[in-house]
């Protein structure tokens, strides 16, 4: 079975003067998912974004986007897409229907109209679409910016930041959009630094690190390399050498002890490595527990080992 790619980079490069914000940038996001491009500021992440987006042109290198060559064909890219960046596009002089309807007119969409209610509706802005957009609150603008980038049904969604500065709820309002729009077949390129959101909504995340794709690979299969943290809380302090030989011999890693806490543990990258296997062998060698764990790591654990730096 062939994949087909929404969006593809090979050997992307730009340059500002003498910083390369790109660096041989490659990166293939299948048709209807959420590819995650995650980084620290400055990693590339706006950049590359906006190379794809036609915005920029590339120093070297070449990307395709729904079929289109971003450099040779950027009008045909441009109509296969929808942009929402970092900060709200939106008019706030203009209502959230006026807003909405004016983009349905520049882009010429048939009844714009009918299409302006039906996306009003859909994001849960219809009480408030006769009120200008400048009284949104933080999330309702972002809601309604991203209400814009969709009056053309894109292919391919480019999301740069969407939820910085929101609070819970308007993050998990976007979250959920998100998921609306790929279950319906539209691609997302997500750039984010919240790893929390890059693993609620990525199929695919992308580690950004100094212009580069540092690693590629599904949260599980990132989160895999790193391994499970596999411990132990015992009820006597003396017993915790046998439970520290028990992790060794379970996960081939020098155990970490906290001796004020009576805990023991271990990194483990053995999928066989359960749970309850861990507590019978514990209890099998006489130990004494108060409680166990096999913890996953985060993405934080993930970019901080992969790249070296902070997420």
């Amino acid at each position: 079975m062939t994949t087909t790619y929404a969006v593809l980079s090979e050997g992307l490069e730009k340059r500002f003067g003498a910083v390369s914000a790109l660096h041989r940038l490659d990166l293939a996001v299948r048709e209807g998912t959420v590819c995650g491009l995650l980084g620290p500021n400055g990693a590339g992440k706006s950049t590359a974004v906006r190379l794809l987006a036609t915005l920029l042109r590339p120093d070297a290198g070449s990307a395709r986007i729904a079929g289109h060559d971003v450099v040779r064909d950027p009008a045909a890219v441009r109509r296969s897409i929808g942009v929402t960046g970092q900060y709200a596009s939106v008019d706030g002089d203009l209502t959230g229907r006026e807003n909405l309807r004016l983009f349905a007119r520049l882009l010429r969409v048939r009844r714009p109209d009918d299409r302006a209610a039906e996306l009003l509706g859909r994001f849960g802005l219809t009480e408030a679409a006769d009120r200008k957009a400048a009284t949104y609150s933080g999330g309702m603008r972002r809601r309604l910016d991203l209400a814009a980038s969709l009056v053309r049904r894109p292919t391919v969604l480019f999301l740069d930041e969407p939820t910085t500065g929101l609070d819970p709820a308007g993050r998990n309002g976007i979250w959920e959009a998100v998921r609306e729009l790929t279950a319906e077949g539209t691609t997302v390129l997500l750039t984010t630094q919240y790893l929390e959101e890059a693993d609620q909504l990525a199929d695919d995340i992308a580690l950004i690190d100094r212009g580069r794709v540092a690693r590629t690979g599904s949260p599980a299969e990132l989160k895999a390399l790193i391994g499970w943290y596999a411990q132990a809380v015992v009820a006597d302090r003396d017993t915790l050498p046998k439970a520290a030989a028990v992790l060794d011999r379970l996960t081939g890693r020098e155990p970490q002890f906290d001796h004020d806490r009576h805990t023991v543990g271990a990194v483990t990258t053995d999928p066989t490595l359960t749970l309850p296997r861990l507590v019978r062998e514990l209890d099998a060698a006489g130990v004494l527990l108060l409680d166990a764990s096999l913890s996953p790591p985060s993405l934080d654990d993930v970019f901080l080992r992969l790249t070296g730096s902070p997420a």
